[in-house]
């Protein structure tokens, strides 16, 4: 890393989504991304971490990578931690922390790898360390070669700063949004989850047509960091806050469950988002297409993983599918299961899905339609 110049950025996700996330850090204007296994490098300097952490919605944590080289010995990891400028980067009496993996290298044992970095870091700023630090710093060191970095984030990306009140199994953010970007969703037509649980598909949904930035209610990490710039990030939030606008369709969540619902609508009310969303109690069989032009289904159901009685998933699934199909003609449909035999169940038009995605223990599918007949 140059102390004035450009340097690696590395966007995390789930693997699988990386070609998705890529093209997510292209349409915002990010230089060189480039989709690797893991995540999206792009080239950039502080002030775009600080932009990738506000605005990319499905990057899980964005990395400032210090250095990068080949290892083979303890001794001379922690050599070459000594020459990476922690001055530059940490702040003098800021506790940090430091985390390390190992993999298919010389060097095998990752709490020994972490010891040698944080005595590295330590002697050169003072740094104290602690369990509960505001500051990590990641070693990931595979096949002989290590790469330094220091997490910007602090806590995962999927945690925007509103979302109080969850369901089971829910979805993170960040797959949703990525979810709703392989599905063509830009914000400019009407979204509808009927099983929305807590809101997720619809919140998101309801910001990206309201060009809200999704971390625009959080701390961040980097906060904590000598490179910080209190005002400039002031301005930049500004900036983007400004670009908001009033969406065009409302985006609506049912779901059976009183709880569920209220639920939902708190979420949407912290999320600033309540006058674009709609949410109603109501079983599958009541479902109804919305007034206007159609868009775009997304739905979660429950899956094999989470219920576990096969022959009432797929008499839900079926019933999901034969109302999709009378009832939403001209909509989308994007369903996740993380069972193609269910997705089966519904009758619908499926093409050819992507490979599945890792989501709460299991691997989970994108099944995806054109516009129905």
């Amino acid at each position: 890393m140059k102390p004035n110049g450009d340097f690696e950025i590395f966007l995390v996700t789930a693997p699988g989504l990386e070609p998705v996330l890529c093209e997510e850090a292209k349409a915002n204007g990010f230089r060189a991304p480039k989709a690797v296994p893991g995540g999206v490098r792009i080239e950039g300097r502080w002030h775009d971490v600080w932009r990738a952490n506000l605005v990319m919605r499905g990057a899980s944590r964005v990395l400032a990578r210090l250095d990068t080289f080949r290892i083979d010995e303890l001794a001379e990891l922690e050599k070459r931690a000594r020459r990476v400028p922690w001055d530059g980067v940490l702040r003098r009496g800021v506790p940090i922390r430091v985390e390390a993996t190992c993999a298919k290298s010389r060097i095998y044992h990752s709490g020994a790898a972490a010891e040698r970095i944080a005595t590295a870091i330590h002697d050169a700023t003072g740094a104290p360390l602690a369990d509960d630090a505001p500051i990590t710093v990641r070693a990931r060191i595979e096949a002989d070669r290590c790469a330094l970095s220091v997490d910007t984030s602090g806590e995962l990306l999927h945690k925007r700063g509103f979302k109080e009140a969850v369901g089971k199994a829910p979805m993170r953010e960040t797959l949703a949004a990525l979810f709703l970007r392989q599905c063509g969703y830009d914000g400019r037509e009407p979204v509808l989850d009927p099983m929305c649980g807590s809101g997720t598909f619809v919140i998101e949904a309801a910001e990206i047509a309201a060009r809200l930035a999704p971390g625009r209610a959080r701390p961040f990490a980097f906060e904590h960091l000598a490179t910080f710039d209190a005002e400039a990030w002031l301005a930049l939030k500004e900036k983007f806050a400004a670009r908001a606008v009033t969406p065009a369709f409302r985006c609506h969540g049912s779901d059976r469950d009183a709880g569920t619902i209220a639920m939902s609508r708190a979420n949407a009310g912290r999320a600033g988002v309540a006058d674009f969303t709609e949410f109603r109690e109501q079983s599958i069989s009541a479902l109804q297409a919305p007034e206007g032009p159609p868009g775009l289904v997304i739905v979660n159901p429950p899956y094999g993983g989470r219920i576990g009685d096969k022959a009432r998933l797929r008499t839900l699934y079926r019933t999901l599918g034969q109302i999709l199909l009378e009832r939403f003609p001209g909509w989308r449909v994007g369903l996740v299961t993380s069972e193609a035999a269910l997705a089966k169940a519904t009758g619908l038009p499926f093409a050819p899905p992507a490979a599945p995605v890792p989501h709460g223990g299991l691997r989970v599918t994108l099944f995806q339609t054109a516009a129905l007949a």
